[in-house]
């Protein structure tokens, strides 16, 4: 959404509502659509039946007999929005429907043209990325604000507690977003009071999303995370089990490579980074950098403004306010906390269930022969997006920690 032009007043330096971003629910659409217009029914059938159809092997030939529909008649952002999240799951699944030594190499024209012209519309790339899996894929459940995901894949209940504790961690970092605007508003008026509020709102935001962070133990259990969801959520670039990418029939004849879903692709953290400063070494930010391509445009274009407006360090260590640079730092170490609880799930939900996952292989192989199914083993030691797990997620904490301001 564009700011109105009919006002001679400048926008305030950021303006939420420029940047698609909810002054209720921070990046997370507002009130997502849950239908698509009648003439998306056959994309919606297949879509609420995933689960079933992935479960008992059926997904990628009722897509091959899906009518290839226009895109011409969905309407507004809320109509793409839903659309390209039905494609996306239907991709992945149609992809991964046999596991990772059974990929496919060729998305099928049916799928691949709508799916590409819906991503080009929007701006997205034409993989599941964090803002459909969790960004806009969420639907009120009751009237008591329980909510419930839109689009699912096999995982059952953990994978629903997966996506809405994401969600929650999402919502949670609103206040801090707020607090964004009202401390480069503070910097430019030059008032330290507002300033130290606003700093203060950030660091109990990030504390609050640590929060809700911890949730995930409830929610989620790592065997069927490992074994079951993560394949769902792997992309082609970067993945030993598909080292040439994929064919977009009727778009590309070449194979094009896209990252899978990845926490890097999250809004919020990149506009923390930037807000404090935060520079991350030259590997890891590289990635950072690149996982922005998978953001909403809006959402990039907010990062991207807060990285060329006033930078909020230096006026902390000019100003010499020793209570300024101790909400600073409280800021900064939150950010270092939250990144550190992360390395604590990751290691949970990938390194020890993997661990888990071999032995139990190795006690089947033993009974059962070669025939045995295996766990998914190519992203292992890599994230669903394709870095180096543990030593980017190690990186990015310490680079966090080192952008404390010294006594």
């Amino acid at each position: 959404m564009e700011a109105s032009d009919d006002t001679d007043e400048p926008p305030l330096p950021l303006e939420l509502t420029r940047f698609q971003v909810s002054e209720e629910f921070g990046f997370l659409l507002p009130d997502p659509l849950t239908e698509l217009p009648a003439p998306y029914r056959p994309w919606m059938d297949i879509a609420h039946q995933l689960p079933q159809l992935l479960m008992s092997h059926q997904l990628r030939s009722r897509v091959h007999q899906m009518p290839q529909l226009s895109t011409q008649h969905l309407r507004g952002r809320e109509e793409l929005h839903l659309a390209h999240l039905v494609l996306s799951f239907i991709t992945m699944g149609y992809v991964w429907q046999e596991g990772e030594e059974g990929p496919v190499q060729v998305l099928p024209r049916n799928l691949a043209v709508p799916y590409w012209e819906v991503s080009q519309a929007l701006g997205l790339p034409p993989i599941l990325s964090h803002a459909d899996f969790v960004l806009a894929n969420w639907r009120r459940k009751d009237p008591n604000g329980n909510l419930d995901t839109i689009i699912t894949l096999p995982g059952g209940e953990s994978l629903r507690g997966f996506i809405l504790v994401t969600l929650l961690v999402e919502k949670a970092a609103v206040p801090g977003i707020k607090a964004i605007i009202q401390a480069l508003g503070a910097i430019l008026q030059c008032d330290r009071e507002s300033l130290h509020r606003a700093l203060e709102e950030l660091a109990g935001a990030i504390e609050a999303m640590s929060e809700a962070l911890r949730r995930m133990h409830d929610y989620v259990d790592p065997e069927v995370f490992y074994s079951v969801i993560r394949i769902f959520l792997s992309g082609w670039k970067d993945n030993p089990a598909m080292p040439h990418g994929l064919v977009y029939e009727g778009v590309s004849p070449e194979p094009l490579a896209f990252s899978g879903g990845s926490a890097a692709q999250s809004t919020v953290l990149h506009a923390f980074d930037e807000l404090l400063g935060i520079c991350h070494r030259e590997d890891s930010a590289a990635f950072l950098h690149r996982m922005r391509d998978y953001m909403p445009p809006a959402h990039r274009a907010f990062v991207e403004e807060i990285h060329g407006a006033v930078s909020l360090r230096q006026h902390v260590l000019s100003s010499g306010d020793s209570r300024l640079c101790a909400a600073f730092n409280r800021c900064v170490s939150a950010l270092a906390d939250f990144r550190s609880y992360h390395i604590t799930i990751v290691t949970k939900y990938i390194a020890t269930a993997a661990a888990k996952a071999r032995a139990r292989q190795a006690e089947l192989g033993s009974r059962a022969g070669p025939s045995a199914g295996k766990p998914p083993s190519a992203l292992e030691g890599k994230g669903t997006g394709g870095s180096h797990i543990f030593s980017f997620l190690k990186s990015i904490r310490d680079t966090t920690r080192e952008g404390m301001i010294s006594a």
